[in-house]
């Protein structure tokens, strides 16, 4: 029995260990991360995610209480109160049904002695006219989960971009640290060539000092690198929602890649167009005016209806029933406050249209400068590939006539550190046209996928 037991508990403890596992490779992935995987695991992890759903559940809570405004509402109540008020008394006895021909006695009637009443009442009360408050409320309870469902896309399109930016950033350091890995090892064997050549007399030692100046240098852009790429780390598992200490590795490559992108005229109608903080601006604007046209309702009278059964006992059960139905309509001739609510809606709804006004001309200005920077890095990366290319082909030359003894060591240095410099402006410029293809997108609201980037 305790070896079946025994069993049993090792079963039951990797069953529970399996599915921890299985949980944890839902949300990391074992194996290279894909930019389309990492993107949806920041959707399913990333805490933004999770303040939009809170949102949208703020304002669909918002719009069924609003909607209750429209409905009856039924009220019970159970009231006590002793008292020998002469009137109270008189009242009291009708209702309890237990007024007789003795309590027409004038003493009796100046001077009672004191009665209990319990009272039982329920209240039906059903709104007929509010002055619009039900209606304003409703419309503007509307508006806000409109507006939380464009904040849900805004939030997923901005956790893409920075998931691209981050895991491209990662690749970006890497690649970097792989230069300035390179660039050391290049470095040490001039140091080693330069000590040897040195030793036997062939070369001078500032020679040796200079090789040896340039892998203090290499060695701390590699230092430097390496820190970039922890960082890098940091910053992904950050989009993604994970613990900013997650080890990643990524199956993308930060390779050359063409994108196509409209003029700047149809990426500004775009941007309005489908911008979701502009859509959300819009909407504001509805509501500011749906709050002016609930202002001027408070001139509208309120109309109610009523419906009340109650019983009264001098004890807490039984006693006389009754009941009363009715309607009211309510004027309000003077309120001080009214039309200063008024103006106060109209300064809002022009406020809402002012900040409307201004943030399509910054969506504008937005548009220019992304598609701008994204030109930018395209031409720039162009020439910098030639530049990579011209400085590949330099160097070559630069240590053959070297190794004939036609040339000095500080010119071979120079050239191996244009050929690092131009490696990183490749990489750089690399990075910068894959973010600011993905800023571009993002610009006019339409980062809706990464399909474009091929991972």
């Amino acid at each position: 029995m305790k070896i079946v037991s025994f069993v049993l508990g090792i079963v039951l403890l990797a069953g529970s260990l399996s599915k921890v596992g299985l949980a944890q490779n839902d949300a990391t992935q074992t194996g290279p991360l894909s930019l389309s995987r990492a993107v949806e695991i920041a959707l399913q992890r990333n805490p933004a995610t999770k303040v939009t759903a809170a949102g949208r559940a703020m304002a669909d809570a918002e719009l069924r209480e609003a909607r209750t405004g429209r409905f009856p509402l039924l009220q019970a109540s159970e009231n006590f109160t002793a008292s020998n008020n002469p009137v109270f008394v008189f009242g009291s006895l009708l209702e309890q049904g237990r007024f007789t021909t003795k309590n027409f006695d004038l003493n009796s009637l100046n001077h009672p002695s004191s009665l209990s009443n319990f009272r039982s009442a329920v209240t039906l009360q059903v709104p007929i006219f509010d002055q619009r408050l039900t209606e304003t409320r409703v419309k503007q309870a509307r508006i806000k989960t409109g507006q939380a469902d464009l904040q849900a896309d805004r939030v997923e399109q901005q956790l893409r971009f920075e998931v691209v930016r981050s895991y491209y950033g990662l690749l970006l350091a890497q690649a970097r640290l792989n230069v300035a890995d390179e660039a050391v090892k290049t470095a040490e064997a001039d140091v080693k060539r330069a000590r040897d050549m040195f030793e036997s007399g062939l070369v001078v030692h500032s020679d040796l000092l200079a090789a040896e100046v340039q892998l203090s240098e290499f060695r701390q852009q590699k230092i430097q690198a390496n820190g970039e790429v922890v960082t890098a780390i940091a910053a992904l598992n950050t989009a993604l929602g994970l613990p900013t200490e997650s080890s990643q590795q990524l199956s993308g490559q930060l390779s050359e890649k063409n994108f196509t992108v409209e003029s700047i005229e149809a990426l500004r109608a775009q941007a309005l167009q489908n911008r979701a903080d502009y859509q959300i601006a819009i909407l504001s604007t509805h509501a500011s005016a749906a709050q002016v046209r609930g202002a001027r309702g408070e001139w509208l009278p309120r109309v109610d209806a009523f419906v009340t059964a109650g019983a009264s006992s001098h004890y807490f059960a039984g006693g006389s029933g009754d009941y009363a139905a009715g309607a009211s309509v309510t004027f309000n001739v003077f309120d001080a406050g009214r039309k200063a609510r008024i103006d106060q809606a109209h300064a809002a709804e022009s406020m809402a249209n002012a900040q409307a006004e201004q943030l399509a001309n910054q969506i504008r200005f937005e548009v220019v400068r992304t598609f701008q920077q994204y030109v930018s890095a395209r031409e720039r990366l162009a020439v910098v590939a030639q530049v990579e290319a011209q400085a590949t082909e330099t160097l070559r030359i630069v240590q053959d006539r070297y190794h004939a003894g036609l040339t000095t060591i500080t010119e071979l240095l120079r050239a191996e550190t244009a050929l690092v410099r131009a490696r990183s402006d490749v990489l750089n410029a690399r990075y910068d046209q894959y973010v600011g293809y993905a800023n571009v997108m993002l610009a006019i609201g339409q980062l809706k996928d990464v399909a474009a980037f091929g991972s």
